[in-house]
């Protein structure tokens, strides 16, 4: 994250503690044992980079992970420090991590590169601290997933892409769910962008995912999502012989 990225989650962070805390309200309560089922078995050391209130940091932790959460925001690193006594919780950005070279095992990052305005600055620290032979697990939203809209409400409703898909361009939204109102603010990038960009740091993309929810309740109102995938989720490696290229 950069100091306007920081600014931006430091001015939701109420809001923000507020809607991620709320069980079953967004969607990473219907995908993040698809998270769970991408990452290796806890050993090492594991790094959440950007874990804002902590609610994945908590998680792993309980699944026996010894998990370091590093966030920018004030706020958001309290938060997450109060609400697990026990834990780890660092300040740091995306791309000036406050560990050594090849010290981390696995490094997770959810659903925070799309708000990154350094993506390659972002992923070379990445490749800097994860160990030769460790890994890398991303969740973002899914880049055709951010570049679509539905023209009705219903789970049949046809996707229809608005604008260039293959631009990188910033996205602004606000949502407003239960009386609770978000302002999520980032950048839309093709699966090339990131292909690139992860091939420039030196890693190797192992597998891409594009998880459903892992419930399967009608009632939950992702039915779409079952259609469409809402994700994209990437497990690279970094090798023992480095593979960045010469550019």
């Amino acid at each position: 994250m950069t100091t306007s990225d920081t600014q931006h989650w430091e001015s939701q962070a109420a809001n923000w503690i507020e809607w991620a805390r709320k069980p079953g309200f967004d969607a990473y309560w219907h995908y993040r044992e698809r998270f769970f089922d991408l990452i290796p078995a806890p050993g090492g050391v594991t790094v959440d980079v950007g874990c804002g209130e902590g609610r994945l940091s908590r998680d792993l932790a309980e699944r026996g992970y010894d998990v370091t959460g590093v966030e920018p925001s004030d706020s958001l690193r309290k938060a997450a420090q109060e609400a697990h006594p026990d834990g780890k919780y660092v300040a740091g950005e995306a791309k000036d991590l406050p560990f050594p070279d090849a010290s981390v095992d696995l490094l997770v990052s959810y659903n925070m590169l799309m708000d990154v305005d350094d993506l390659d600055g972002a992923l070379r620290e990445f490749a800097r601290v994860i160990k030769p032979g460790g890994r890398l697990a991303i969740t973002m939203v899914h880049p055709v997933a951010d570049s679509i809209g539905f023209d009705r409400d219903d789970p049949e409703a046809p996707f229809v892409i608005d604008g260039s898909y293959l631009r990188t361009q910033p996205f602004s939204a606000v949502a407003t769910r239960d009386g609770i109102s978000m302002h999520f603010s980032g950048w839309h990038r093709s699966i090339t962008t990131y292909c690139e960009a992860l091939y420039k740091a030196g890693l190797l993309i192992e597998t891409i995912r594009e998880p459903m929810p892992h419930d399967d309740s009608p009632a939950a109102g992702w039915d779409r999502w079952r259609r469409f995938p809402m994700f994209m989720q990437v497990l690279a490696t970094k090798p023992a012989v480095s593979t960045t290229p010469a550019r």
